[in-house]
């Protein structure tokens, strides 16, 4: 019997404290992030080109991902921020790649050889470390922002494809290209849209790859729209 009394007393107990305690789920949280994702969609435009190679059709570029925010002031409007992402990139242009029994072959197409298709199509998973600066606050999300990084890439799968009159050509793991690569980034908006730029600064290709004897030194600048979702 006791021990029944004492049950009901320590139900009755809890009872009456979670009734004074109520969660409010609507309270201004002062510490928050702005954690995110994100997706990005560019233009992809070649640098560095050797004499007679162009690019031709649309190079498109797609990322996503996700930043973790790490305000460092009380006001939580400077911050830094990083992340872990994934790129693709296309570039359609008229450098020629052929795997010739292991040997990879390079060549200006279009002056001798005539072509429909090709382009090289680049995945890469990414590092984002990223500077903040915005006007937000914990009662808005929508605000100005500035924010600027390094952007660090491994290559996971390369493809290139030529649809040419010597006929079909895909080579795929170049070793030519660079596994490493790294650029700057700026994104500067507003609330959900945002200007977006990047520029690499690692050459595409490795120094062993070769076109009429001389390095192939390209590099990247994109420039699209950021999307930032909460």
């Amino acid at each position: 019997m006791r021990t029944t009394f004492f049950l009901l007393f320590i139900f009755n107990s809890t009872f009456v404290f979670s009734q004074k305690k109520e969660i409010n789920f609507d309270a201004i949280d002062s510490l928050y992030r702005e954690d995110q994702f994100y997706i990005n969609c560019t233009y992809n435009s070649l640098q560095n080109k050797p004499d007679g190679i162009n690019q031709n059709k649309l190079s498109p570029g797609i990322a996503l991902g996700f930043l973790r925010d790490m305000p460092i002031n009380k006001k939580r409007t400077v911050a830094f921020a990083a992340g872990l992402g994934y790129t693709l990139a296309i570039y359609n242009q008229n450098l020629g790649i052929k795997d010739l029994g292991g040997t990879i072959e390079y060549q200006k197409l279009g002056d001798i050889t005539s072509y429909t298709t090709n382009k090289l199509s680049l995945h890469t998973i990414d590092l984002p470390i990223e500077f903040r600066w915005r006007n937000s606050t914990f009662e808005s999300h929508k605000f100005w922002r500035i924010y600027t990084g390094l952007k660090l890439s491994y290559l996971l799968y390369d493809l290139s494809k030529q649809d040419s009159s010597n006929g079909e050509f895909y080579v795929s793991h170049n070793k030519d290209l660079n596994k490493f690569q790294y650029g700057a980034y700026l994104s500067v908006g507003w609330n959900t849209w945002n200007f977006y730029a990047f520029y690499g600064i690692q050459s595409i290709f490795a120094s062993s790859a070769q076109l009429e004897n001389q390095s192939i030194r390209l590099n990247t600048a994109n420039f699209g729209i950021m999307f930032y979702i909460l």
